[in-house]
């Protein structure tokens, strides 16, 4: 059951069709939901970046009207808050109920705890899904499933991640060796999709090719420690050391940031993916 503090993220307007919020955090489904970021979701909210405008303002140009998005595995809202400017309502949901708890509230955005692919949204009602940097945890059939069923016909859906952040040479080279070396044995088998830049995800709708995107944010360089102590990977190796991966390699970041009173230009390329229902 949840608290009255809790509900307050319910409560925003009225959702699209039958069923309400309550009856959606009382879903279940099969699909295996892989949980990495519950334990740490308002770190995670306050160490990823957010998406450009110009992502937003593409596909919402691709699709067949602005009036519904389902942003699914929303996470902490950041890509639901950006759908905001250019569509009527966003459904919001998420499997993790903490993530929800820490997502940004939005007069357009109905948040919902939910799994990918049992979301109890109408069928045909949707005109663009997008999923930020959670599509690689999905179980493809059942997710792609759910989404041909919610889609209007010829709606989108678009999902992207980011990887390797771009800093300095001598700043990228130790996070890399954090990621490729200490935490190597650590990253889920999903995060192969990621690495390979979501070439070898199956993805059965019609492509559509797209533009460049990067994102970027002028961090701090405790941004940074936040950021990769967010990792699937440093959650994983905090878990089975009871250490602190970050604190290897602190040091060297430290000496290599400069003066770490001053924030840098932390950048990423954003690896897309998108689609039409046909």
């Amino acid at each position: 059951m949840l608290t009255q503090n809790e509900l307050r993220v319910f409560k925003y307007i009225p959702f699209h069709g039958s069923l309400n919020l309550l009856t959606l955090h009382r879903r279940t489904s099969n699909m295996d939901f892989k949980d990495y970021f519950s334990d740490e979701a308002d770190s995670y909210a306050q160490s990823r970046p957010t998406y450009p405008d110009e992502l937003f303002k593409y596909l919402a140009s691709l699709c067949p009207a602005n009036n519904v998005a389902w942003d699914c595995a929303t996470g902490n809202g950041q890509a639901a808050l950006s759908l905001t400017n250019y569509f009527k309502q966003i459904i919001a949901t998420d499997a993790s109920e903490q993530q929800i708890k820490n997502a940004a509230p939005h007069e357009k955005i109905r948040y919902a705890v939910a799994l990918a692919d049992n979301s109890g949204i109408d069928t045909g009602t949707v005109d663009l899904v997008t999923i930020a940097a959670a599509l690689h945890w999905m179980d493809f059939d059942k997710f792609y499933i759910e989404v041909k069923r919610v889609l209007k016909p010829g709606g989108i859906i678009a999902g992207w991640t980011y990887y390797d952040s771009q800093i300095t040479d001598a700043i990228d080279s130790i996070v890399y060796r954090l990621s490729r070396e200490i935490l190597r044995a650590y990253w889920p088998a999903e995060s192969v999709y990621v690495q390979n830049r979501y070439r070898t995800i199956p993805f059965p709708f019609q492509p559509i090719e797209s533009p460049l995107f990067k994102t970027s944010v002028n961090g701090t360089i405790d941004f940074l420690f936040r950021y990769l102590r967010s990792w699937s990977s440093s959650q994983r190796y905090i878990k089975a050391t009871g250490k602190d991966p970050i604190d290897l390699i602190k040091k060297e970041l430290e000496n290599a940031w400069g003066d770490v009173s001053q924030p840098k230009e932390i950048t990423w390329d954003i690896t897309i993916k998108i689609g039409r229902k046909e």
